[in-house]
């Protein structure tokens, strides 16, 4: 298991790697969370710490939503509820509290990485609801046969409803999980790409608005 540990401090950095590698895996040290961003491919698990020299890990992990689904442990020092909150909320799988005790720090690995395990395998690549056929592998939509061009952002919105037609989906999850943080006022941001996404699949009736809700793909 290959392991990306993003961690500034090295006294923390290089006891967390030798200690991992220790126990079989196969971890490697990362100073910075541009470093992560720019090489995320390949790693079966980060562990990521919040106070990083280059910007803060919320934003780290934000933009590697974006991007990925490698499962997440936050290990920071930070234990206020907000910043644990924010972490989860943001897309981290699981966060830990320093300094951590190695044991636990296994166990939650291992938790997190058959949790993403068991839902890689469960999840279904490929959504068709009337004419409208949704490729989660590949990040197609197709209406009547025909590719749609869409933004990063429309499409996460697809993801999002898709990976439960027909259930409702509230406008707070939309914006936790395609713009990170649900404290930001995206509101407006979520009803212009809503828009452009209606448009673009020219299907009345097939996104559902639920008023003071959310929204809902097919019936």
């Amino acid at each position: 298991m290959r392991l990306a540990v993003v961690e500034d401090d090295d006294g923390v950095g290089d006891a967390l790697v030798e200690a991992l590698n220790a126990r079989g895996y196969s971890a490697e040290r990362k100073r910075r969370g541009s470093e992560l961003l720019l090489d995320h491919r390949g790693y079966d698990a980060v562990i990521l710490d919040l106070g990083l020299p280059d910007g803060d890990g919320l934003q780290v992990l934000r933009q590697l939503r974006e991007v990925s689904s490698v499962p997440v442990l936050i290990l920071t020092a930070r234990s206020d509820e907000r910043s644990i909150v924010r972490g989860l909320r943001g897309g981290a799988d699981d966060y830990l509290v320093k300094p951590p005790r190695i044991a636990e720090l296994m166990a939650r690995l291992e938790t997190v990485m058959r949790r993403a395990a068991a839902v890689a395998h469960s999840e279904r690549t490929e959504v068709i609801t009337g004419d409208v056929r949704v490729d989660l592998a590949a990040r197609v939509v197709e209406v009547g046969g025909a590719p749609i061009a869409l933004t990063q952002k429309e499409f996460e919105l697809v993801e999002a409803l898709v990976e439960r037609p027909g259930a409702a989906v509230s406008r707070q999850q939309l914006m936790d999980r395609i713009w990170g943080d649900a404290f930001v006022a995206v509101s407006r941001s979520l009803d212009v790409h809503m828009t452009g996404l209606r448009a673009k699949l020219n299907r009345p009736g097939l996104i559902t608005t639920i008023r003071g809700y959310g929204y809902r793909w097919g019936q």
